[in-house]
């Protein structure tokens, strides 16, 4: 909570608190995050087992401020089946589904052949356009691969986010370009990001989102703790103070940024 007046009105945008690392306090985790002002929290799907889709699901049917996606990491496009995709394509169609991914590539750690992970990213470009869903995007790097894509798969009708974004204001402004919002997680509190934070301070107000990515990436002051959606307020303050402006704007406009966005 901001230490003088009422909380903020937060929105976390990306977070997987359908894992096991929550499993034992999962409603303790939702009421800090709304004692923090954290008033929606969009649970991805994807990360790990094609299992945590349905995990992600389940939890937001539980609570009119939770909202679900589905999609597969790239770090397992070696292990998604045509089965797999035919499911997800079904738990689309759900009225609590707000988004397609998180999915994209990983050059950093290359768990799956590049290959395999751009030919799955491609068939999650054609479900958002299919579903007429955002689309949520890892990019570890390879911005110019997943920019490529984006204009080739995409046909002009997609919309979406590069989720927890790392790069600099020039692979910023590709992506804005192409119509994409940029969302920011702790790494923006980190100490050698400097270029992160140009990036942010640079990108227009009514295109950036904020998230935690929990349970990773937890921000300063809260860095090597389990991450959770009430440290999105960290993140929030942070943009705030790059862009020398009020927590408050920063809070209302990721806000209405994100309820764009999702259709939240």
């Amino acid at each position: 909570m901001p230490p003088d007046g009422p909380p903020l009105r937060l929105i976390d945008s990306h977070a997987h608190i359908q894992g096991p690392e929550f499993s034992a306090d999962i409603d303790e985790v939702v009421r800090r995050a709304r004692a923090a002002g954290v008033e929606k929290i969009v649970v991805v799907g994807g990360a790990g087992e094609l299992s945590s889709n349905d995990d992600a699901l389940a939890i937001a049917k539980g609570d009119r401020g939770l909202f679900a996606t589905v999609g597969m990491h790239p770090h397992d496009a070696k292990d998604v089946s045509e089965e797999n995709l035919q499911r997800l394509q079904q738990l689309a169609a759900e009225p609590k589904v707000v988004a397609i991914g998180e999915t994209g590539l990983d050059f950093y750690y290359d768990h799956s052949p590049r290959d395999v992970q751009k030919r799955l990213f491609a068939r999650f470009i054609h479900m958002a356009r299919e579903t007429r869903l955002p689309l949520i995007v890892h990019d570890r790097d390879a911005h110019a691969d997943i920019a490529e894509l984006l204009r080739n798969e995409g046909g002009g009708a997609l919309r979406g986010v590069i989720h927890c974004f790392t790069g600099d204001y020039a692979a910023a402004k590709t992506f804005l370009d192409l119509g994409f919002y940029l969302s920011f997680s702790g790494i923006l509190t980190f100490k050698n990001a400097a270029a992160l934070r140009d990036a942010a301070r640079r990108a227009p107000l009514d295109r950036i989102l904020v998230e935690t990515d929990s349970p990773y990436l937890a921000p300063v002051p809260r860095r090597g703790k389990r991450n959770e959606p009430a440290f999105v307020l960290h993140v929030a303050e942070t943009l705030a103070a790059v862009r020398q402006t009020a927590p408050g704007e920063i809070a209302d406009a990721t806000s209405r940024n994100a309820e764009a966005l999702f259709g939240i």
